[in-house]
């Protein structure tokens, strides 16, 4: 069976395709980086919601975000891969179709992320730049990046 991307809006989501983005949302971000912190931060009704799925099976989700929700620009966040679906290439085509899905809704804004410190070299392969000194966020270090838009 296919992988099928989707992007819905948060009333579109229905609960339980966002039961199983909470779940893999929690699986990723408080159980396997045990890190302790408030993932319903207000921000997904705003959202734009990305998932790949394989039948039931959530494998990919990360959230667009429009300019001014998390930044001035537009934003990704919470990107997460399956534990089971890693090693196939999904984090790079969830982010790039991110990128491709925020610069065709906002052509004109820059895409900027929280990044984890240490996947700064993966967000710079695909066209992020660092900016500024690292920071904890949630214990964890991480540091601002942003994607320019063209124009």
């Amino acid at each position: 069976m296919a992988a099928q991307w989707r992007t819905l809006a948060f009333d579109e989501l229905g609960t339980s395709l966002l039961y199983a983005v909470l779940q893999l949302r929690q699986q990723i971000f408080v159980v396997e980086q045990d890190c302790a912190y408030l993932d319903l931060d207000g921000r997904d009704q705003g959202a734009m919601h990305m998932l790949c799925t394989r039948g039931e099976q959530l494998l990919a989700y990360q959230r667009c975000l429009p300019p001014g929700l998390n930044y001035p620009e537009s934003s990704l966040g919470r990107v997460a891969v399956c534990p089971r679906a890693r090693g196939q290439q999904l984090g790079r085509e969830l982010v790039q179709r991110g990128i491709d899905h925020n610069l065709g809704r906002w052509p004109q804004q820059d895409i900027c992320i929280s990044a984890q410190s240490h996947l700064q070299v993966f967000y710079g392969s695909l066209g992020f730049s660092g900016e500024g000194d690292g920071y904890l966020e949630d214990n964890i270090p991480h540091r601002k990046m942003r994607y320019r838009a063209a124009g």
